[in-house]
């Protein structure tokens, strides 16, 4: 699964306002209400499921990279959000790091293995120093999924 087919420039957030992590998953939720990929009536079932998987082990996964994630059973296809922090968020992250790079995912229900593969094939884009890099000198949400868009798909 590519991240850049999975986003618009309405599912990402170019200056995300959170500092801490519960903020910044509940801020990117809202994104996809806003931009049509949630029905806003599910937000908290969405928030409930994205806690639950939070609650396990933080998704900060090091080097400044954050992937919240959970299976919920109120969407149909894979949506996914982007969130940058200039400012770095408290996100518990494994390198004890602030977080500047969030990207928050949902897979329907009973799909484990479109699951891990999206999983995977984020933080393997996000690995690169390189896209890290780019993505911090971009400036609009234009720009960060025109660098998105710049990278060859990673295969997972």
């Amino acid at each position: 699964m590519n991240l850049a087919d999975l986003l618009s420039t309405s599912q990402i957030v170019p200056e995300l306002q959170a500092t801490e992590h519960w903020q910044a998953i509940a801020e990117m939720v809202e994104c996809l209400v806003d931009c049509g990929k949630l029905n806003p009536d599910d937000r908290d079932i969405v928030l409930a499921s994205l806690r639950q998987r939070e609650d396990t082990m933080s998704t900060g996964i090091g080097f400044g990279i954050a992937i919240p994630h959970a299976s919920c059973d109120r969407i149909e296809e894979v949506v996914a959000a982007f969130g940058r922090s200039r400012f770095g968020i408290e996100f518990d992250a494994l390198d004890n790091a602030p977080v500047r790079f969030v990207v928050l995912f949902l897979v329907p229900q009973n799909q484990f293995q479109s699951h891990l593969r999206t999983l995977a094939a984020i933080a393997k884009l996000l690995n690169d120093s390189a896209m890290r890099n780019a993505l911090d000198q971009a400036d609009t949400a234009e720009d960060l999924l025109e660098v998105i868009q710049s990278r060859k798909p990673v295969k997972s």
